[in-house]
């Protein structure tokens, strides 16, 4: 990059600065913060498997609501994360039995050029449930081995659609949160949240409410998935209350 002070380079040098210059679009590789910790591979071979496990672990009746009360997922869906790396299941110190859902969530500030930021208001989900957000920022659970810039250029592409153009910015110090998930009641998820300020260049609009259809999810049979986001831009400042809920939300999971 040429500094504000220096003299303009030669023709020649010029062409090759430009051409060695970092897609503004893209994230930098060597801006970003390092990424996600490899998680361990899968350890349930079956849908049985994992059942086993979990069932001594999670409250009485616990199991049997996931998938059938209205905006949970189900046993399927849980094992496609851990399946993907999406998540990572821990028996932490403490009394037995106890288990926790691990998940590292990149949630994307972005705003656009009066400043508003945009947040997901709801999403329609493939078993026709239509799921109130928050509102929260968008949002995506991390592979193992992803950087934070990564999972949000991602969230980019599968959430709001290939022809949106955001410039994604360097990750903030990420920080923890752990509560139940919304989608699996009655375990407990641990969060590591990455904030990632993100500017809209365009590719979507910029004023009101818009939706866009879902690329990224896995649709296996017997998995419950979204279809399609719902988006709005807010005037304001973000809160630590939108933060989490995107979290407990990420890859609407």
């Amino acid at each position: 990059m040429v500094e504000k002070n220096s003299p303009p380079p030669a023709p020649a040098a010029a062409e090759e600065a430009q051409a060695t210059q970092p897609d503004p679009l893209r994230p930098d590789p060597a801006a970003m913060l390092p990424p996600s910790p490899p998680r361990a591979p899968l350890a349930f071979p079956t849908l049985d498997s994992l059942a086993a496990f979990l069932r001594p672990r999670l409250p009485p009746q616990a199991l049997s609501s996931w998938g059938a009360v209205p905006g949970t997922k189900t046993l399927l869906n849980l094992f496609l994360e851990l399946s993907h790396g999406d998540c990572a299941l821990h028996v932490p110190a403490g009394p037995p039995p106890r288990v926790v859902r691990a998940v590292h969530v990149a949630t994307v500030r972005i705003r656009n050029r009066r400043g508003a930021r945009l947040v997901e208001a709801r999403q329609l989900l493939s078993d026709g449930t239509v799921r109130r957000r928050g509102p929260r920022p968008l949002s995506e659970k991390m592979r193992p081995g992803e950087s934070p810039e990564a999972a949000a250029a991602r969230a980019v592409r599968e959430e709001l659609g290939e022809g949106a153009r955001v410039r994604i910015g360097a990750a903030r110090e990420a920080r923890m949160e752990e509560r139940e998930s919304a989608s699996y009641p009655g375990l407990p998820a641990r969060y590591v949240l990455h904030a990632v300020d993100a500017e809209l260049v365009g590719g979507v609009p910029e004023d009101g409410a818009f939706e866009t259809e879902e690329t990224g999810e896995d649709a296996g049979a017997g998995a419950i998935t979204v279809k399609r986001h719902y988006w709005e831009w807010v005037d304001g400042d973000d809160n630590e209350h939108e933060e989490v809920a995107a979290a407990a939300g990420a890859g609407a999971h």
